[in-house]
């Protein structure tokens, strides 16, 4: 047991440093492709490898239809979505900030499960955190807009919200929807079917270049993200969800944003005020109080129902 919870927390580690890197080697790779041909190229190229492992090498059966038409419509939340606009963000905001926006996820499962399926996970302390992560995104928005004043800007806030509410949706399927393929099989397919649309859709918004035109450096980020990214993190991520308590396991969303910021000020040159730091800290603390809260009000729900 001790053996199996050390290799949750080096997953978890992994996950939290790595995945936050990935938004500031992104942002490296935008200078020579497209952001939606850059998501498309490495979704795709990591979906391969993960279904040939499973399917060649494991030799897992295929998935049924049901099975498959359900990793097409998580690939489009989770990966079309969630990591294509997010990507597309990196254009016209910081790493940093959008990283930040991502770790809001936690916040807008509270709001999608209490309107859509009623689950009364809103309370005081919920709501307290919802407002201080709101609180805290504005302060980091206006420091950030003060110096950014372009519509641009608004529209990669935009890009990186809809990623964001996408990855929340997505993550509310999943807990919600039990589906007898496993977890990694599954983001294979996920990650194939979504490079595909994003294929086809980095062609109809014309982000798109020859791939013999895409330069030495850009590959060198693609490769990074598509082995560190999609598959070293990701597979840590689940494992880790798997091994850890729910709220050990969530750690990641508070740190990805902290490792994008740092490296993204260090290595690109973007600005870390310290409007920035507080409104992040704020941010973070709303994430957790949310994150504390729908803990309790499970684990309270469970033990009515025994």
């Amino acid at each position: 047991m001790r053996s199996a919870t050390t290799k949750g927390y080096g997953a978890l580690f992994i996950t939290s440093t790595v995945w936050g890197t990935t938004w500031v080697v992104s942002k490296f790779g935008l200078k020579d492709v497209p952001a939606l041909q850059m998501s498309a190229i490495r979704q795709f190229i990591a979906g391969i490898i993960f279904l040939v492992f499973f399917l060649i090498i494991k030799r897992e059966k295929f998935p049924s239809p049901k099975e498959l038409a359900w990793s097409v419509v998580m690939g489009m939340l989770l990966f079309v979505f969630a990591n294509g606009l997010s990507t597309w963000s990196l254009y016209y905001i910081p790493s940093g900030f959008s990283a930040l926006i991502g770790a809001l996820y936690p916040l807008s499962v509270v709001i999608i499960e209490r309107v859509f399926y009623k689950v009364k996970l809103m309370n005081f302390l919920s709501i307290f955190g919802l407002l201080l992560g709101l609180v805290g995104v504005f302060m980091v928005f206006y420091e950030n807009a003060f110096h950014s004043l372009n519509r641009h800007f608004y529209w990669g806030v935009a890009l990186s919200f809809i990623a964001m509410l996408s990855w929340s949706v997505g993550t509310v399927f999943v807990i919600r929807k039990k589906v007898t393929i496993g977890p990694y099989h599954a983001t294979g397919w996920q990650m194939f079917f979504s490079g595909i649309i994003l294929y086809v859709f980095s062609l109809s918004v014309n982000q798109h270049i020859p791939i013999t035109e895409i330069s030495i450096a850009a590959w060198g980020a693609i490769w990074y993200l598509i082995i560190f990214g999609s598959i070293i993190a990701f597979a840590a991520f689940i494992f880790s969800i798997q091994i850890l308590p729910a709220g050990i396991a969530s750690l990641y969303a508070y740190i990805n944003p902290i490792v994008a910021m740092v490296l993204a000020s260090m290595l690109l040159d973007e600005k870390l005020t310290a409007k920035i730091i507080w409104g992040s800290v704020i941010t973070l603390i709303g994430v957790y109080l949310v994150n504390l809260s729908i803990r309790r009000a499970r684990a309270m729900a469970s033990t009515q129902e025994k």
